[in-house]
């Protein structure tokens, strides 16, 4: 994977585009390989996002292009996580690692909130990892507190469809937003 050079925070961060995930996005996420093994999650939220049932943002960088993402759940099977009418779960939220700790995340979480709060949504929910305390202190600048442990055991098909099992104990966090 090659190092990009990231200019200082001042020529770029006024430049990012924080807007919904269009499908020609897709390839993006992976992240030069990195993520590729995501596709088919990605593919499958894209889908969703389509019926209504979820989601996406990305903040673009004009000549890098996405820098970072955001998925969100309206509805899922576990409604204490998402309901489909006042609570939502965000998840898959990166930033691209030059472009961290400058703001943008916090930005990206204030641009999905507001949406989230025009379509009635009182509650966000989402799961951290507890072995990422970089990121616990981001959801908690934000607002984000501790609710539950979560034993954070989940699955995905690979970009090849082979079955993943993973298991990240988590923390699950949340937020009031209205």
């Amino acid at each position: 994977m090659e190092t990009q050079t990231v200019p200082s925070k001042v020529d770029w961060i006024d430049q990012v585009e924080i807007r919904p995930l269009k499908q020609s996005d897709l390839p993006a996420l992976e992240w030069d390989g990195e993520y590729a093994h995501f596709r088919r999650v990605y593919q499958n939220n894209f889908e969703r996002i389509a019926m209504g049932e979820a989601l996406a943002w990305v903040a673009d960088l004009p000549d890098v292009g996405v820098i970072g993402q955001v998925f969100i759940q309206l509805n899922c099977a576990r409604p204490e996580l998402a309901d489909g009418c006042t609570r939502a779960y965000f998840f898959s939220f990166r930033i691209r690692a030059a472009y961290r700790d400058q703001g943008l995340g916090s930005r990206m979480m204030h641009v999905f909130e507001d949406d989230l709060r025009q379509r009635g949504f009182k509650l966000l929910t989402l799961n951290v990892a507890k072995d990422n305390p970089r990121a616990i202190k981001l959801y908690q600048r934000n607002g984000f507190r501790i609710t539950a442990h979560e034993p954070g055991k989940w699955s995905y098909p690979d970009d090849r469809g082979d079955w993943h099992q993973m298991v990240e104990p988590a923390w699950r966090m949340e937020k009031r937003l209205l």
